[in-house]
């Protein structure tokens, strides 16, 4: 089966939010019966080669998520022709990414949250912060991959 779609979200460092969108999304759009190609990245390359954030894979994992073989990398110029979707974890990264991507590109990204019935659009940086951070970005991140999940399987 050709994937017909692709999707890659995007954080500052790779390390905690980003990482933890790309195995939610990868669950539900396989619960979905959607064969999407998913990737996560960071603007910043603080992080290549690491695994996610012990709290944010701990996190994930007790709620059922996956993080094995994810590894940080940084955004590559080739992402932006790569993938239909270009998500963004808040407005400081979409900001970067446009500043990133050659102009024919720009329309791919947007804000991860606006698949989200949610007032505040930025999923929060919990890498500073406790447990109970961690719990949020997992909540607003299946509320968005839902969202994007129906909005997808709407496009198609």
């Amino acid at each position: 089966m050709k994937q017909s779609t692709s999707v890659l979200f995007v954080c500052l460092g790779n390390i905690c939010r980003s990482p933890t969108a790309e195995a939610v999304f990868k669950r539900k759009a396989s619960e979905a019966g959607l064969n999407i190609y998913i990737e996560s990245a960071g603007t910043h390359g603080y992080h290549i080669g690491k695994p996610a954030d012990k709290r944010s894979q701990a996190a994930g994992v007790e709620r059922g998520y996956s993080f094995k073989g994810l590894k940080c990398r940084r955004v590559d110029e080739s992402d932006f022709e790569r993938f239909d979707y270009i998500l963004a974890m808040d407005n400081s990264n979409f900001k970067n990414l446009l500043g990133m991507a050659p102009s024919q590109y720009q329309e791919k990204i947007k804000l991860f949250l606006d698949f989200a019935d949610v007032e505040d659009k930025e999923v929060p940086d919990p890498y500073y912060g406790g447990k109970r951070g961690f719990e949020l970005v997992l909540d607003l991140i299946e509320e968005a991959s839902d969202g994007l999940i129906a909005h997808i399987k709407q496009a198609q």
